[in-house]
């Protein structure tokens, strides 16, 4: 089995010297490159197109610019802001630029290691607190915003909405496959879909878009 390829960026020396001792220490992955900055985040994803990236939103040129050039760029490339930040904003934001996970500092050595094999089998995770904040936040938006939501969801089929409903709860395409008496790849192939006509970028988005729907009825 080929192992897992991650570059890890972080302008704290002893922090992500851990992080790497930490991962590399896993027989099914590799850490092929580290940084400290932004222009080392695009410099080696550019010559290593490493299957994960890890990035701190507070790094030195700016963790949100990396990962939106990255998405951009690289879109074979998972990322996961590994930060100290609470602030809902930087957590939308990173959404919006192309994270897949969004993981505060101090996670469990096994649970990091456990998200970041989630985000390399496609999909995302945001720590439950600041799920729960955003949730709320949105529950909050102006009541304007409410029927373009409502009418996203008119656009989504019977079986659709059945597999976002399992994705909202935090169900993996492969639990989803089994409990609908489908193959893990057919998920996925719904899950494109899915975010396509919601118009958004990864399945927690999904997930919080959801949830704010079924607060809504």
């Amino acid at each position: 089995m080929d192992k897992i390829r991650l570059v890890i960026i972080d302008d704290h020396p002893i922090f992500r010297e851990g992080v790497v001792a930490i991962l590399g220490s896993e027989a099914d992955l590799e850490v092929v490159g580290q940084g400290i900055n932004a222009e080392d985040a695009l410099r080696l994803t550019r010559e290593f197109l490493p299957d994960v990236i890890l990035l701190d939103v507070n790094m030195p040129g700016g963790g949100l610019n990396a990962a939106q050039m990255i998405a951009a760029s690289y879109p074979v490339v998972k990322i996961i802001m590994l930060t100290g930040s609470t602030e809902e904003d930087d957590v939308m934001n990173a959404l919006k630029a192309g994270a897949h996970a969004y993981v505060l500092k101090g996670v469990a050595a096994r649970e990091l290691n456990g998200i970041l094999h989630r985000v390399f089998a496609g999909e995302g995770y945001v720590t439950p607190s600041l799920a729960a904040s955003l949730l709320s936040e949105m529950r909050g938006a102006p009541q304007e915003k409410q029927p373009a939501t409502i009418d996203l969801f008119e656009d989504l089929t019977e079986r659709e909405r059945q597999i976002l409903e399992l994705i909202a709860e935090g169900t993996s395409n492969k639990e989803i496959g089994q409990k609908l008496f489908l193959t893990e790849k057919t998920i996925k192939h719904y899950v494109t879909n899915i975010l396509q006509k919601l118009h958004v970028s990864n399945r927690v988005q999904a997930a919080l878009i959801a949830q704010q729907k079924t607060k809504l009825k």
